[in-house]
């Protein structure tokens, strides 16, 4: 039985705690990156209307963002390979935790928390040789590093919890950088991989895209049944158009979804982002290059193409999807129609993170 005494320190030690929730920050629905007219970089919290529920300072160009499930925390990602993740409390922008990966690795841009929050995932790789690893914290004990694993490929760059909660999955770019200027040193016979791992790091299922080797696999969007979908980058021939998007289940062949020739010259080789529409029936790609979104149906049909400047940032949306782009706009995309939502005074960087999936 709960005692007076018990309850009330409860009470007490709830109006203590630094960690509110998601509501306390405006309730919003996504998170971006963003570079500020003045030069300087922010991350935000974005309502599903477009607008801007708070912003908090980053100290360099951001890519990506994890959210915390429950708390009003998020980490903030550098572009990668990069040298900071930070973690902030959104009410107030103080930074809770600097993350520091071990010297010999580079943080690359992206993290995912386990579905309780105990949890957060880094992607990383080492300097000399971009060989992948994923990085494990715990953050009920301020965010330290408690262990980490293989990604099973080079280069990792995003990294999703599966519906199952006991599995992980990886895109390995395949790319070698080098440590100081991001050259890419081993284009030729670059291997990219769709990787799952167990919660321990143990490999699952690992594959590669036969005829594609020079599409570097970097962003994923995971459906609630188990449907991966891979946005990949052209790293090959110029005016080659291979297609950009790949479905995959586990223990099947990935499904390469086409569009005509002509859309897919478009593209640039180039897809910024990846996300499933929010009642999950079709998915859809953008090109900042192209300036461009692609959408498809689940089985993998090319449904159209939609135009806007510098779009990148996809996120799943109640009426379709919520897209940004380099010029400050939020946009809804519903069908194959783009409107505007906001506009901001700001660049919105390459990712727009839902914060609850």
């Amino acid at each position: 039985m709960t005692t007076r005494r018990v309850f009330i320190a409860s009470l007490l030690a709830a109006s203590a705690n630094p960690a509110a929730g998601w509501a306390a920050v405006g309730g919003p629905t996504y998170l971006a990156a963003a570079k500020c007219r003045d030069g300087s970089h922010m991350l935000a919290g974005l309502r599903e209307d477009g607008s801007v529920a708070f912003t908090v300072p980053l100290p360099a160009r951001g890519h990506a963002a994890a959210a915390h499930p429950e708390r009003a925390e998020a980490v903030g990602f550098a572009r990668r390979p990069g040298s900071y993740a930070m973690v902030v409390d959104c009410r107030d922008g103080t930074v809770l935790h600097r993350l520091s990966a071990p010297q010999d690795r580079q943080f690359n841009g992206h993290g995912t928390f386990s579905p309780d929050g105990a949890l957060l995932y880094t992607c990383e790789q080492r300097v000399e040789d971009s060989e992948g690893f994923v990085g494990i914290w715990d953050t009920a004990a301020s965010y330290s590093r408690i262990g980490e694993f293989r990604s099973h490929g080079v280069g990792p760059h995003d990294i999703r919890v599966m519906p199952d909660h006991q599995s992980l999955v990886i895109a390995n770019g395949g790319i070698r950088t080098d440590r100081w200027d991001r050259a890419k040193l081993n284009i030729d016979v670059m291997r990219p991989s769709l990787v799952y791992v167990d919660v321990t790091g143990a490999l699952l299922e690992r594959r590669d895209l036969p005829g594609f080797y020079q599409n570097s696999i970097r962003h994923l969007a995971v459906r609630g049944d188990g449907l991966v979908g891979l946005a990949m980058q052209w790293e090959g021939e110029a005016g080659y158009a291979p297609p950009l998007l790949a479905l995959h289940r586990r223990g099947a062949p990935p499904v390469l979804c086409e569009a005509p020739l002509q859309d897919e010259l478009a593209m640039g080789g180039y897809a910024g982002s990846v996300a499933f529409s929010g009642d999950g029936s079709e998915i859809a790609i953008t090109s900042p290059r192209g300036g461009r979104i692609h959408r498809f149906s689940d089985g993998g049909v090319f449904l159209g193409a939609v135009s806007r400047a510098d779009v990148c940032g996809l996120a799943p949306h109640a009426g379709g999807y919520v897209a940004s782009d380099g010029l400050g706009g939020m946009l809804l995309l519903r069908g194959g129609t783009l409107t505007a939502l906001a506009r901001a005074d700001v660049a919105w960087d390459n990712h727009l993170v839902a914060i609850r999936a």
